[in-house]
């Protein structure tokens, strides 16, 4: 039997089956080797691995390389761009959410970049000013003119990135407007609901722009899980325009949030900090404070 050792990477998994992406394009159904079930590693997209090409038997997954990043709601791997995705109307913008959504990316080293759709129906500048004013990249598209999206489109490149945010936003529509070629499935908001129904199922990448991008399900739910692993005491740290003044203010024991001589409490009274988003800190503050420690 001819076992041909070939780097690659996960793009889907399904049924217990993975498909790997090889550098020259080729994709290759395989299992992953039991070892790895036994280690209680799951393989996910995004992972990169090598694999065995058998001629008269399955492929198989030979050995999963380190991650950079993992994400297990939905599982992604390695995902260094998180495109965090809020629509202006229907459903409106909510700022503790996406606050949320970057904290998440920060904690765990990944950029987050802010999109905000149907720009068409109502501007989303006011809203994209708070994230570039400390220094997140924001952006105001518009699914049906094609208002921003080259703008966005460029931000992919040579990256493996995620969207996120609730049902009925529009980021199936956001990736189809970007790139047409995907022709993802989406769905309408439902009028009764007042939200929009899943339209993906499983996580897969899809190539474009010489990288990968994941549709996934279910994102919205690392808002309520993932980010509670937080502990208070990194929490400052996860929002980047704290940074500066970490460890500057009058007492050591400072938590931000009422203290005296805080420089951050200074920052926001002087309009270099938004207060939207030390509103957001307080909350997942005392969100953070509640979670039992095991």
């Amino acid at each position: 039997m001819n076992r041909q050792p070939v780097d690659g990477i996960i793009i889907k998994g399904i049924g217990g089956f993975y498909y790997v992406e090889a550098a020259d394009g080729e994709i290759y159904e395989c299992k992953a080797k039991g070892i790895f079930r036994k280690k209680g590693i799951t393989p996910l997209a995004g992972d990169r691995v090598i694999i065995s090409v058998n001629e008269n038997a399955e492929n198989t997954i030979d050995e999963i390389k380190e991650r950079k990043s993992e994400m297990l709601r939905p599982p992604v791997a390695n995902v260094d761009r998180l495109f965090i995705v809020s629509s202006t109307v229907e459903p409106k913008p909510v700022l503790f959410i996406i606050d949320k959504l970057t904290v998440l990316a920060e904690d765990r080293g990944i950029e987050p970049v802010v999109v905000f759709t149907k720009c068409d129906m109502s501007p989303g500048d006011e809203y994209a000013a708070i994230y570039r004013k400390i220094g997140i990249k924001a952006f105001c598209v518009s699914n049906k003119t094609g208002e921003g999206a080259d703008e966005v489109a460029a931000e992919f490149t040579g990256h493996i990135s995620a969207l996120c945010g609730n049902s009925g936003v529009g980021k199936s529509s956001l990736l189809n407007s970007i790139f047409p070629h995907l022709d993802l499935k989406t769905a309408e908001i439902s009028e009764k609901l007042g939200r929009g129904r899943h339209t993906t199922r499983h996580s897969e990448l899809f190539k474009v722009n010489g990288g990968y991008v994941a549709d996934t399900p279910g994102f919205a739910s690392i808002v309520s899980e993932d980010s509670e692993n937080i502990i208070p005491e990194n929490l400052p740290f996860a929002f980047r325009e704290f940074v500066p003044y970490l460890g500057k203010c009058k007492f050591s024991t400072c938590t931000h949030v009422k203290d005296k001589g805080c420089r951050i409490l200074e920052a926001v009274e002087n309009g270099i900090i938004p207060a939207s988003r030390h509103e957001s800190y307080c909350l997942m503050l005392e969100q953070a404070k509640k979670i039992k420690k095991y």
